[in-house]
């Protein structure tokens, strides 16, 4: 269940437009998008998740679906790379913020419930055990339960996990463990969602259910559906617009390739570049939600 043989290429410093992170099995470079399995068991009960954004870091990192293999980088808009404003009390993200890989929000189809469509990423999941990842690292995880934001008219699931390995993994198996034993972590996440946009001139984030936490069963279903989304995604059944579908282990898709010929740069370790200062400010935004 280990995920053994996986590790990450490196290319570029952090804080630049260059920097990419790739993973690789055994050497090989491979897509956490496709070619991580979403189940780390035969039960379906542990996840793979892959790490975009680290806790309490501000760089917009995410899997690029786009490029050869869906390295993760840095986001951008207008050129610029994105980082997340720090609202307080919130300093960066508030959990290890990252994908279900195999896993795809299907913007041609609307949920009956949020009355939205998919986003057109991967399933998003916040794990929100004690130990700070790193980009790139996949860990093996539980569903706890999630939240549905709606964002520019689309729905965007927010899975919260934890780490089974994680100390408390054993007590949390629902999502009103996670009130008991961490008081005041979803009342802080459902605000993070909501407010995180504000300091760049963006309204409130709105959500279905008016926010609440929908249960463990629930979010284990949202996984099914996205995943059987992305089974449609892989073996050409459904419209991939823009998405790069190559990978190498996927039996039944039409993009499997050899991955061993796939033209990456060599691994480098290069040094984070400067950010500007102003990423580090903290912006008081009112906690009261508008009417």
């Amino acid at each position: 269940m280990a995920n053994s043989g996986f590790t990450t290429r490196k290319i570029g410093a952090p804080n630049t437009l260059e920097h990419r992170i790739y993973l690789e099995k055994d050497g090989v470079p491979v897509s956490p998008f496709h070619d991580i399995p979403l189940y780390a068991n035969e039960q379906q009960t542990v996840l793979n998740m892959i790490v975009e954004v680290p806790r309490w870091t501000n760089a917009k990192m995410e899997i690029s679906k786009e490029e050869h293999l869906n390295p993760i980088k840095q986001d951008t808009k207008k050129g610029k790379l994105r980082f997340v404003r720090n609202c307080f009390p919130h300093k960066g993200y508030l959990w290890n913020y990252g994908a279900f890989p195999q896993t795809w929000e299907d913007p041609n189809v609307t949920h009956p419930e949020t009355k939205a469509k998919g986003d057109n990423d991967p399933l998003d999941v916040c794990e929100i055990g004690e130990l700070v990842a790193k980009p790139g690292d996949i860990k093996q995880v539980k569903i706890l339960g999630v939240m549905a934001l709606l964002d520019e008219g689309e729905t965007d699931w927010k899975i919260i996990v934890i780490d089974v390995n994680d100390p408390l993994a054993p007590k949390l198996n629902d999502i009103e463990d996670v009130e008991r034993h961490l008081p005041g972590l979803l009342r802080a996440t459902n605000e993070w969602f909501r407010i995180y946009k504000i300091p760049d001139g963006k309204p409130e984030n709105q959500f279905a259910f008016s926010g609440e936490c929908k249960n463990m069963k629930y979010a284990t279903d949202i996984v099914r559906e996205c995943a059987e989304a992305w089974e449609r995604l892989i073996t050409g059944k459904t419209n991939r617009g823009e998405i790069s579908l190559a990978n190498s282990t996927v039996p039944h898709s039409p993009d499997r390739t050899d991955t061993t010929k796939s033209p990456i740069a060599a691994g480098e370790n290069k040094a984070p570049a400067p950010i500007d200062p102003s990423i580090d400010k903290w912006f008081f935004i009112s906690g009261a939600p508008s009417a």
